[in-house]
């Protein structure tokens, strides 16, 4: 028969109250302990990241900067005068001589006005030919009006002679004597006047002509002006070079200081360059330069820095030395860098994607055993193109993520698979 077990059932409750509470402290405890756990590091993969070691040693500081090839020297060659284009002679790229002929103006106004002035002359000529003719003829009449008085006061002079001889002797009056002598006397006044006005008339010849002279000479300086002017409605190039652009066409109407064409000199280039503002700021004029063609490396100086600031770059010219390699013309392309210093002994990296001279980032420090990386703050110094000066965070040895880490901005360490 069966026999009824007591304190059974209360037996298992109280086994039941423990278990569960036995459950619920262990559920507590693993949750806490999760709690405390940090989150999983990040995992980034070792070849799509840029890692380069800390070094120390010499430093040269560089910026560079895109820009073109242009030539030295631009030869614009503007209109002279208003005209209309009657005739292009050579189209760009054509190698020319300083007399080239590059086209032909024509203003049929300045045509005729050197016309009128060949006129001009040729009247004033002539009216000089017929003065001279002129003068030449009262200056025939003065020479002889004075020759008959000169015959006039000889005669007068020896009356007067025989007279003084006859009155010695008795033969002449007092009064005939007188009227001798004052004959002569007259004559001989005359005689200086005539040869006097005969002086003052070639005097007046002298300055009549001379005045009919500087007229013509005016009327011929401008002639060769109009001349000259015309001349210049024929357009050279003015240097040997290459044509670079013509601006105009045929019919087309010119005003003075239109342009018209341009001539360069392809082998005296420069280089133009365009350097960020913020790097600009330690070059000078007479640093060294490099500039890549594509084609080759031509070595430079720094010649010419722009004052101003545009779209937030700094201009700076870079004269070529030596030899331009196969290839090398105006408008080309280039690559340009400028060697502001060499530094001694520095300790540097490889510039970071982010890292600005004088600033604070913060970079990825990989562990001794390169599996992992801790992000550290780094104070940079003093920059060049590809490598930047460590002030503070970082020792010779230490390696470091230098590329674009943006999209790890949320964790202090990553892993590297």
């Amino acid at each position: 028969m069966d026999v009824k077990r007591e304190g059974v059932g209360r037996k298992k409750a109280i086994r039941r109250a423990i278990l569960t509470i036995l459950l619920l402290a262990a559920a507590g405890g693993i949750t806490f302990a999760l709690s405390r756990l940090k989150p999983a590091a990040p995992t980034k993969e070792r070849a799509t990241v840029w890692i380069d070691g800390v070094k120390r040693g010499p430093m040269v500081r560089q910026v560079r900067g895109l820009g073109t090839l242009i030539p030295e020297e631009i030869l614009f060659i503007p209109a002279q005068h208003e005209g209309r284009v009657d005739k292009v002679v050579l189209r760009p790229g054509v190698n020319v001589k300083e007399d080239t002929v590059l086209l032909i103006l024509s203003n049929p106004d300045m045509e005729l006005q050197l016309a009128d002035l060949e006129w001009q002359i040729k009247a004033a000529e002539a009216n000089l030919a017929d003065l001279r003719v002129k003068l030449e003829t009262q200056k025939l009449a003065l020479r002889s009006s004075s020759a008959r008085v000169q015959s006039e006061f000889t005669q007068a002079k020896l009356t007067r002679d025989r007279d003084e001889a006859l009155a010695k002797l008795n033969l002449k009056s007092d009064l005939e004597l007188k009227l001798s002598v004052a004959k002569a006397d007259e004559l001989a006044g005359r005689l200086d006047i005539e040869k006097e006005s005969l002086r003052i008339f070639e005097d007046s010849i002298r300055a009549q002509l001379d005045k009919e002279k500087v007229n013509i000479e005016k009327l011929r300086a401008a002639r060769d002006l109009k001349k000259k002017q015309v001349d210049q409605l024929t357009i050279r190039s003015g240097t040997a070079g290459v044509l670079q652009q013509m601006a105009v066409e045929v019919g087309q109407r010119v005003t003075p200081g239109t342009l018209l064409a341009k001539v360069a000199q392809p082998w005296k280039l420069k280089a133009e360059l365009k350097i960020a503002e913020t790097q600009a700021k330690d070059i000078v004029i007479g640093q060294a330069a490099e500039i890549d063609t594509r084609n080759g490396i031509i070595k430079g100086q720094v010649s010419r820095i722009d004052p101003a600031v545009v779209n937030g770059t700094v201009t700076v010219d870079v004269r070529l030395v030596g030899e331009l390699p196969q290839g090398a013309r105006p408008d080309l392309s280039v690559d340009g860098t400028v060697e502001l210093e060499r530094l001694a002994e520095v300790v540097y990296v490889g510039r970071p994607v982010f890292g600005q001279a004088h600033s604070t980032v913060s970079l990825f420090r990989l562990d001794e055993d390169g599996k992992g990386a801790t992000r550290v703050p780094v104070k940079l110094g003093r920059s060049s193109v590809n490598t930047i000066e460590i002030v503070e965070g970082l020792k010779v040895g230490d390696q470091v993520i230098l590329s674009d880490m943006s999209d790890m901005d949320a964790h202090p360490r990553i892993r590297l698979n």
